[in-house]
Formats: structure tokens, C-alpha cells, sequence
């Protein structure tokens, strides 16, 4: 069955796509990636998006402009993977999360926009969508949801691996033998963009190859500050996201702090946040190996920092597993695309701290009727991807 899936992650800069054909032999899912890419938002729509989310107010009218721009977007993007990369039988979208509510250690709900019905027009193939809702409703977090392939990808890692997205946020799922669980850590890269696109120090909107970062200082107090963050101290599992860890959590932190470090050395020193709280959670889980993906993975101040904070550990990334790093959220939902459309649950138990598995998503039909293959018994043990 071949599945294109489809997220903008919490960096909310672009579309990322990947075609998977997946195969069942036996206990083995086997997963052939096919074509692979990143679509960018235009630079009108995403700061008309960054306008939008929290803290600040916006409009129903906002969000339903958003909601059908934003699926026009995705809809686009997924006629040109598919003219590129071949037909597919399902399109699984993730869409942009624009809230993700938590209220100390529960998720309440959570809302991406992205109108699948665009999808669908565009391309006349049926799209799953509202992937997370589900598990929050049997009492998870909703997230990572990436757990389900680190899960089936890390099974058989002998003495314990964990994997880490470096995306807008940093989370992590550790596998050691039948034991999983996987939360979110903290920031990654949101807090860094948040700084780099709100002094304007380059058209991306990000520390590109960690050239700012690299160009300054840690400020050793603004860091003891952003260190002292409840959330960190929060057991697992646990979600956060840029309702967080925006702009005004910076600020809010310079003025505690009594601060007012240079732009380069405030990069430094919110690169170095995410450096600390990560490796103290790899630490803890006493893992011998830490495979990596997201956009933090092109950043080298964020990997040379991981690696000389974690002697012992091996530090690699997603790409030796068959997954590439900028890829691998696309993978992970067509995964949750293959199991929904075979009648198995998309989440790990573990991954999300949801009281049961779930089957995930909510599907809108394509040209045709909708067609599902027969369901499987049994979830596959593991999964092999190749390229």
C-alpha cells in the first residue's frame, strides 16, 4: 500500500512529504521510501500564520482564512509528490498545529488546520486527518505520536536507544527491550526562531547551519533563568508547545534575568537550553545510542553540543536507519496511515501516556468510494525502511 504523508511541524515554515510503500511479511512491516521532499510556505502565509498563534489574539475569520490557505497549500504539495513520486492509495496530512491545549499534565485538546477536503479535490485520493485528537480523548498527550515508528524501528536495538526530534520542540522516545515512553522535552528550535525572525536577523527565520549561535557567547545567568522552567521538572508523560515557548517567554526571561546579551549571544545561549535539557533527559534514560531527525540535525552547534554532553552515547542521525532526518514526521504519518487503514491502533502504549492504544484519524473520502484494504490481526513487531 503506498502512502504519502504529509506535517508541517511546530517550525510551522513548510510542508514536508513522503512517499512510503509498505509491505507486510509476516511480523515485519517493510517500508520502501519513495519520494521525499519540503514544500515552503510562502512567506505572506506564514507570517500571517505566526500573526495568528498564541499569545496572540486572533479571529475565527483568521482561522478559517488559514484553515482553507494553509489546505490549498497542502493540497499542492501533495499533487506534486504525487506527479513526482507516483500514485497513491491514501494521503495521510497532518496539517499545522495552530493550539495544543495542556493544563498541567493533561492535554485537553488540540487543533490543526489545514482543510483536508482541499487535499482531496486536488487530487481525488481519500486523506486522513486529525491524526492526534483521538488519543487525547482516551486520556493522552496526543504527542509525540512519532513514537509508534521509533517504536517499531528501535525494537531490536541491543542496550536501549532513544530517538529525538529536533523540531520547533525536542521529543524523545526511548525503546529498551519491551519498555517504551516517549514525552516532549522542551524547546529545540522554537525559541530560536522566535528570536531570529523577530530581530530580523535573516530572511529564514532561522539559525541557518548554527552560524549566530556559533558567532556568540552563553549567557551562564540568562540560562540559569531559562533552566528554572516548571515544565522540565513535570514527569512524563507530558506535551508542550509554542503556547509556551514563544517571543514573550524570551522576554520574559531577559527581564528576570536583568539581562540584555547581544543577539548572537542570545542565540548561544537558547541553543545551549536545548543542549542541557536534552542531554540531561538521554542521560537519565541510560541509553547507549541517540538517533536524531528534525531540523536541529542541519544545526551544528546543537549536535557537536549533544555529542560533547553525552560521552558514551552514541549520537547519530535518522538517516542510518533507513529514515531521512528531514523526513522522518512525513514517515511516521503515512506509518499511522497504513495502520488506521488496516484496523490497528496508531499509537504505542507509552508514547503518549493514553490509558489505551487507538486506532487514529478521521477520513475524507477522494474521487471515489472509499476503499479500505482487509483488515490485520496483529500489529506488525518491527519495521524495516530502505530507500
Amino acid at each position: 500500500m503506498r502512502i504519502l504523508g504529509m506535517i508541517s511541524g511546530t517550525s510551522h515554515d513548510g510542508i514536508d512529504v513522503a512517499v512510503v510503500d509498505f509491505e507486510l511479511v509476516g511480523g515485519l512491516l517493510e517500508g520502501r521510501v519513495g519520494h521525499t521532499a519540503s514544500t515552503p510556505y510562502s512567506a505572506e502565509l506564514r507570517a500571517r500564520l505566526i500573526a495568528a498563534l498564541p499569545p496572540a489574539e486572533t479571529t475565527l475569520a483568521e482561522v478559517c482564512v488559514l484553515d482553507t490557505l494553509i489546505g490549498q497549500s497542502f493540497a499542492e504539495a501533495a499533487a506534486s509528490a504525487i506527479t513526482l513520486g507516483g500514485p497513491v492509495d491514501l494521503i495521510v496530512s497532518h496539517g499545522q498545529t495552530v493550539f495544543h491545549w495542556v493544563e498541567g499534565t493533561h492535554a485537553l485538546g488540540t487543533l490543526q488546520i489545514g482543510q483536508p477536503a482541499w487535499i482531496a479535490e486536488r487530487t481525488g485520493v481519500p486523506v486522513l486527518s486529525d491524526v492526534r485528537v483521538r488519543d487525547i480523548t482516551a486520556g493522552g498527550h496526543g504527542a509525540p505520536l512519532v513514537s509508534v515508528l521509533d517504536g517499531l524501528l528501535l525494537r531490536a536495538h541491543e542496550g536501549g536507544a532513544a530517538a529525538l526530534n529536533l523540531g520547533g520542540i525536542a521529543n524523545m522516545t526511548v525503546v529498551r527491550g519491551g519498555e517504551l515512553y516517549a514525552y516532549d522535552i522542551g524547546p529545540a528550535n522554537a525559541l530560536i526562531d522566535a528570536v531570529v525572525t523577530s530581530r530580523g536577523l535573516n530572511e529564514r527565520g532561522f539559525d541557518a547551519d548554527g552560524r549566530i549561535a556559533a558567532s556568540g557567547r552563553v549567557d551562564e545567568r540568562l540560562l540559569e533563568v531559562l533552566l528554572d522552567e516548571p515544565y522540565y521538572a513535570l514527569a512524563a508523560p507530558k506535551s508542550t508547545g509554542k503556547e509556551l515557548f514563544h517571543l514573550g517567554y524570551v522576554e520574559a526571561a531577559l527581564t528576570r534575568a536583568g539581562r540584555a546579551p547581544g543577539d548572537a549571544d542570545l542565540v548561544a545561549t537558547l541553543a545551549e537550553l536545548t543542549i542541557r535539557t536534552v542531554a540531561r533527559d538521554v542521560r537519565a534514560s541510560g541509553v547507549g545510542a541517540l538517533v536524531v531527525s528534525g531540523g536541529g540535525c542541519r544545526n551544528p552547534v546543537l549536535m557537536d553540543g549533544l555529542r560533547a554532553a553525552l560521552p558514551g552515547v552514541d549520537v547519530a542521525p535518522s538517516d542510518d536507519y533507513g529514515a531521512p532526518s528531514d523526513g522522518k514526521e512525513a514517515i511516521a504519518f503515512a506509518l499511522i496511515g497504513w495502520l488506521t487503514a488496516h484496523g490497528l491502533p496508531g499509537t504505542a502504549l507509552g508514547g503518549t501516556g493514553a490509558r489505551e492504544a487507538r486506532i487514529l484519524g478521521t477520513l475524507t473520502p477522494g474521487a471515489g468510494p472509499l476503499a479500505l484494504p482487509a483488515p490485520v490481526a496483529e500489529p506488525p513487531r518491527s519495521l524495516v525502511l530502505t530507500r
